[in-house]
């Protein structure tokens, strides 16, 4: 009876919440001059965007580009900036205490290894301004640069905000990461303390507001190998795994909720006369529905045991094991939120103001994790335009308009948080 009541009443706030009226402070006078300085001072956030594009932050090896990124934060006024045990970097601004906490957070990692040329090289040529090019100076960046810079401009007009912000650069949010950084930020020491969850991550002007979850395997067929003309009769490891390729080419998925899957790497054995002692397949699912993907994953799972027995019994003489073995290499939550969610109605209205329209989609980003425990969250994009995403060759031209996504940030911020 009281669990019951205690879930109406949470129901009740949440729809009174999303009910309630967005108020820009595009009037309020601290705010403006923010906004000003985002604009006059642009040539600055380019800049932190490509110097701390110049620290190499391969996977899993993110600590000297956050340890930048928290000199970076100390030096503009934010207090209390720390390093948490995953390597997240994590800085506190202050507010009256009376307004929701709002984290606004970048990824620090980048997808390509160590020992990668992470050189910016500048082209003032470029139809579109000045083009900056080098790993991961959109993804992400650019929306590290869009981070500091807010912090920056909030700091230098004095705008007063009614609930904390986080300023947090996260890592492992790319593939191998599997969104570890942010993963930790809510089950660590921020867990029950964030309102809101503000990612800023890519160009342009996109808002995702919804996740896409994905399920990620490596399956290994094992066997001891052999001749190829010698040793025939055998199961074949490779033969087990094309048999759950093929399984797997055969399913259907539905359009909406929109469902994927691939077979997207595979490798095995060691010469054309071998039979091979190992076939591997790696696998990635995704779905915006977490219904959906489980059902799929579910699928994937008999599939690729019937793949086994199938091979095992093509070869009924033969004593030679097979076995298999099944890793997890990434686990990404799936959720949605309405359109007529705060968060996204914010997101929405801001870019209205600021002369941009926003049509809000469906990614994997760091927002999936809030999203998928419930919590309001969204990735804003940090304006100019990128090319080249997760390529040597990546690169970013500001334009003449680029200043508008860390104003696009800030406002969404500062109405999240209300200012005073």
């Amino acid at each position: 009876m009281h669990m019951t009541r205690s879930i109406f009443v949470v129901m009740v706030c949440a729809t009174a919440l999303q009910a309630q009226p967005i108020v820009v402070p595009m009037q309020n006078a601290s705010m403006r001059r923010a906004l000003a300085t985002l604009r006059t001072d642009n040539a600055w956030t380019l800049e932190q965007q490509a110097s701390i594009c110049e620290i190499a932050a391969p996977p899993f090896k993110e600590a000297m580009r956050a340890a930048e990124f928290k000199r970076r934060l100390e030096s503009l006024g934010i207090t209390n900036v720390r390093i948490d045990a995953t390597g997240n970097v994590i800085g506190e601004r202050a507010g009256s205490g009376t307004g929701p906490t709002v984290v606004l957070s970048a990824h620090l990692d980048t997808v390509f290894p160590e020992g990668t040329d992470v050189k910016v090289t500048r082209d003032s040529t470029a139809t579109g301004g000045t083009r900056l090019t080098a790993p991961g100076i959109g993804d992400d960046c650019r929306g590290l640069a869009a981070v500091l810079a807010v912090a920056r401009a909030l700091k230098s007009a004095n705008v007063q905000t009614a609930g904390m912000v986080y300023f947090v650069g996260t890592v492992g949010e790319e593939g191998p990461g599997n969104l570890r950084g942010v993963r930790a930020l809510f089950a660590g020491e921020l867990k029950g303390k964030i309102d809101y969850f503000i990612s800023v991550d890519g160009t342009g002007f996109g808002a995702t507001s919804g996740a896409v979850g994905s399920n990620r395997y490596r399956v290994s067929y094992k066997g001891p190998g052999g001749h190829s003309y010698g040793a025939f009769g055998m199961p074949n490891p490779v033969h087990a795994m094309g048999r759950a390729i093929a399984k797997m080419s055969d399913f259907t998925v539905p359009d909406a909720p929109r469902t994927t899957f691939s077979a997207s790497v595979v490798r095995g054995g060691t010469s054309v006369n071998s039979i091979p002692y190992e076939g591997i397949v790696e696998v990635d699912m995704r779905s915006e529905s977490a219904a959906s993907l489980a059902t799929l994953d579910a699928r994937f799972q008999v599939a690729i045991r019937a793949a086994l027995r199938e091979e095992l019994a093509r070869w009924p003489n033969s004593r030679v094991p097979l076995t298999m073995v099944v890793d997890t290499i990434g686990i990404r939550p799936a959720g949605s939120q309405p359109d007529s969610a705060r968060i996204v109605r914010i997101a929405v209205e801001t870019g209205k103001l600021l002369g941009f329209p926003v049509t809000p989609n469906a990614s994997s980003t760091d927002a999936n994790v809030p999203i998928g425990l419930g919590i309001p969250a969204i990735t804003l994009d940090a304006a100019g335009r990128g090319s080249g995403a997760h390529a040597l060759g990546e690169s970013y031209e500001d334009g003449p308009n680029g200043f508008l996504g860390p104003q696009w940030v800030a406002l969404v911020v500062a109405t999240l948080s209300g200012v005073r």
